[in-house]
């Protein structure tokens, strides 16, 4: 069953809307992404943060104000309207809510606890329930007053592309006739200190698929779709297929040979009945580290001989974890997207030096445009610790 996503809230560090996203992501704006110190100690490292006031958590769901369910909030009142008509068409016990996270409210915990060693008590901001990672899908089913099932995915990097997966699930069941499904993921200590302990963390705007490529950037962003088994007024955008696999290779580096990864892009192909050389672009993994940059350039110059027009957009958003699977096929959502006439893709960002040890692939430049004869097909990749990878097929629905 064709899964359609009708409506896109999203805030990152490109922009606090979709048109603004739009608008400096097929820019190649890396300007949100900035040097910052007090994450780490004693190190200054550019992280990609949403910048501004955020909208406030409605007082009678004080207990669940976390700056991750704040980011939520902020995409979700992009699509308000959609909900509601939504709501009023299938019934608020007819609406799910999966999204995926890694974070959650832990930022808000560890300054609880902090506060708990100095002070011998809890602020009075705390709530334990702020840092459980189910808190986002019970933030916005508590907020929108909805009945339906509600859950997080949380395995790490391809979080929010399994909830696009699990959504699809509750459609193709006939459990609900709309879910709202996406990502949210809010910059904190405990992320930058676990990657810079890791060595993972590059002191410079990461490079992906570079020579030169020494670790990735963190960034926060919170993606939300509207999901239903019935299109829009507009030209619709759907989840074609999707794939999913798990290599089980190592706690945090990725098989190396990159089979788990085209095992992931043969299942979204095969699902959306669609042949490699169909695909008009491919938003990549991408995260500037050694070993994940080697792996995915092997899997997808093995799936795609004759090349694919391809990029990395981590250089602009930064690894927004949780909300990056969600995140990238809102990228490839918009490169669809009837705001997008000229048919532009996003640039692949970095110093131009390829790594001679990898793989040459197709590098999407600001004169690329996709086809403009439809139908389109996109697939934007996600690939996680534990060996945990995920590929969605994004296009113009039949």
């Amino acid at each position: 069953m064709t899964a359609y996503l009708n409506a896109l809230g999203v805030i990152c560090a490109l922009g606090r809307d979709k048109h603004e996203v739009a608008r400096n992501l097929f820019a190649g704006d890396c300007s949100g992404m900035r040097s910052e110190s007090g994450w780490v100690p004693e190190r200054s490292l550019p992280v990609a943060a949403v910048r501004g006031a955020l909208a406030p958590i409605p007082a009678e769901l004080v207990k669940q104000s976390t700056r991750n369910n704040q980011l939520l909030l902020e995409a979700a009142l992009q699509i308000r309207d959609d909900i509601d008509q939504a709501i009023q068409t299938y019934g608020r016990d007819r609406i799910g809510v999966i999204l995926g996270t890694s974070t959650s409210g832990i930022d808000e915990a560890s300054r609880g606890l902090a506060h708990y060693i100095r002070e011998h008590q809890f602020p009075d901001y705390y709530d334990y329930q702020q840092q459980e990672l189910g808190a986002p899908a019970n933030f916005l089913a508590d907020w929108l007053q909805l009945s339906g099932p509600a859950y997080v995915i949380s395995t790490a990097c391809t979080s929010s592309a399994r909830a696009l997966m699990s959504a699809q699930r509750l459609l193709d069941l006939g459990l609900c006739d709309a879910v709202l499904c996406g990502g949210v993921d809010s910059l904190c200590k405990l992320t930058l200190n676990g990657f810079s302990a890791l060595e993972a963390v590059s002191e410079q705007r990461c490079n992906p698929f570079s020579v030169n490529r020494n670790g990735i950037n963190i960034g926060e962003a919170a993606v939300l779709f509207l999901m239903t088994k019935v299109a829009g007024d507009k030209p619709s955008i759907a989840l074609l297929g999707s794939g999913a696999s798990s290599d089980a290779h190592h706690i945090s580096a990725p098989e190396p040979t990159g089979r788990g990864a085209l095992q992931a892009m043969r299942k979204a192909l095969g699902r959306a009945n669609l042949q490699p050389e169909q695909i008009g672009y491919l938003n990549l993994h991408g995260t500037a580290t050694q070993h994940n940059d080697a792996m995915e350039s092997l899997a997808v110059s093995a799936l795609f001989p004759a090349g694919v027009p391809c990029s990395s957009t981590k250089p602009m958003t930064g690894h927004t974890l949780g909300a990056a699977g969600a995140l990238e096929a809102a990228f490839c959502w918009l490169s669809l997207s009837t705001d997008n006439p000229k048919h532009t893709l996003p640039p692949h960002v970095w110093d131009g030096q390829p790594d001679p040890q990898l793989p040459a692939l197709n590098w999407v430049t600001p004169a690329n445009r996709l086809a403009s004869i439809a139908p389109h097909y996109l697939m934007s990749n996600s690939f996680a610790f534990g060996g945990n990878n995920v590929s969605l097929i994004i296009g113009d629905a039949p």
